[in-house]
């Protein structure tokens, strides 16, 4: 994963994909601690990562969903992750989150046993311009939904619904194995 900064160093020949590029990912975790969270901020790192699976694999949320049959509803996976200790997750989280934090648009801090993912002011803004954007419209639209079904979710019963429902798609994956 490469910052778009540092893409120019690339040949001109080689495809380029949107799942390679940093600030692509950080502008989805904006949007969705934004969009998903409760005041700005998502509790948890679990929590944020099961509903960036619902966010990124729209078909498993469709199937949780009383709302299957929505015109004009995402098919594709945007990008992958892979079967972790907790569910589905994405190894450049942390150096994402990273990168937001060094950016000064989120803050980390320690609540209890976990992280709190906090917008600031600056990643306030960052994230209703990225909203307004018409090529993030599908994918914002998207979010509310995951926001209004499964964002009094806590993290943990995120991940237990996640096992239970998708036991073939996830929890018999080996650790490590990438979902489909």
């Amino acid at each position: 994963m490469k910052s778009l900064a540092n893409l120019s160093r690339e040949p001109a020949g080689k495809a380029l994909l949107a799942d390679d590029v940093l600030e692509f990912h950080a502008a989805r975790l904006l949007l969705l601690i934004r969009l998903c969270g409760t005041a700005n901020r998502i509790d948890g790192l679990t929590k944020m990562a099961k509903l960036d699976f619902f966010v990124r694999y729209p078909q498993f949320f469709e199937a949780v969903s009383p709302d299957v049959a929505r015109p004009g509803a995402l098919k594709s996976v945007e990008s992958s992750m892979v079967r972790f200790h907790y569910g589905p997750w994405d190894k450049r989280y942390y150096h994402v989150l990273s990168y937001l934090e060094a950016k000064a648009l989120i803050t980390v801090t320690q609540e209890g046993k976990q992280l709190q993912l906090r917008l600031t002011g600056l990643g306030q803004q960052a994230a209703d311009a990225i909203s307004k954007r018409e090529s993030f419209t599908t994918l914002t639209q998207h979010m509310k939904r995951v926001k209004k079904l499964l964002g009094g979710k806590s993290g943990s019963s995120l991940k237990k619904l996640i096992y239970e429902i998708f036991r073939d798609e996830v929890a018999r994956k080996s650790l490590d194995e990438v979902i489909e």
